[in-house]
């Protein structure tokens, strides 16, 4: 899972940028209203967190620009601006949720979490796929009900897979989801990972589609030959 992270307090959003990579999301900063427009334009992201008060543009701004042209992206306003009127706006330019500083960092993540999920269309916390299972709202994945232990970058491949269970992922929106802005991964990175994946959970819960990218199916016809012990992704 990828976060836009637009905020112009350096300290802050280093802080909130950290607490989300130790949760397995991937995080690109903007430190001003323009820059966090652009991204937000142009990049692949699972959710926006946006403040109001940025310099160049202001937050209202740039979710009224997303909107208008199309961009479905969650956003949640994380602000000062505690006032009611300043709710409503934020809702009324098309906010997904509104968390106001100060605040915990334990609930951001869980809002995220939340709004994520609903975004791919699940209503449940819990989603399954034949023996595998996911718990969007603690980011645990089980395997015939034992934790599965993840590296970060297994996590957000799993996690991608998971919320479009069934359906097929162009291999480039896969990178977008597992890698931030500024890093450029080597062309055979994703096939190093779902390869590992496999590995931990079976060849056949993973296919490749030829020529298109890879589906997460629950049609299962064979079983990796050992379970991990530990319980955190």
């Amino acid at each position: 899972m990828r976060i836009l992270l637009v905020e112009d307090d350096a300290a802050l959003a280093d802080g909130i940028a950290r607490a989300l990579r130790a949760e397995n999301f991937a995080v690109d900063i903007a430190g001003n209203g323009e820059d966090g427009a652009h991204l937000g334009d142009t990049g692949i992201y699972d959710a926006a967190v946006l403040d109001l008060g940025l310099p160049v543009k202001p937050g209202i701004a740039v979710l009224q620009e997303w909107r208008a042209a199309g961009r479905s992206l969650p956003v949640l306003i994380l602000t000062a601006r505690d006032g009611w009127s300043d709710k409503v706006e934020g809702f009324r330019a098309g906010a997904d949720d509104y968390l106001t500083k100060p605040f915990r960092v334990e609930e951001l993540v869980m809002r995220l979490r939340a709004l994520i999920r609903r975004a791919a269309g699940h209503s449940a916390t819990l989603i399954a796929c034949g023996p595998l299972s996911f718990d969007a709202q603690t980011g645990q994945f089980e395997l015939d009900r034992l934790p599965l232990r993840l590296t970060a970058l297994e996590w957000r491949v799993l996690s991608a897979l998971m919320l479009r269970k069934e359906a097929v992922i162009d291999r480039l929106d896969l990178l977008e989801h597992v890698y931030e802005g500024d890093v450029d991964p080597d062309s055979n990175s994703l096939e190093v990972i779902i390869g590992r994946l496999r590995r931990k959970i079976g060849r056949d819960l993973i296919e490749t589609v030829r020529g298109r990218g890879y589906r997460l199916t629950g049609r299962l016809t064979g079983h990796p030959t050992g379970h991990p012990t530990e319980a955190r992704p």
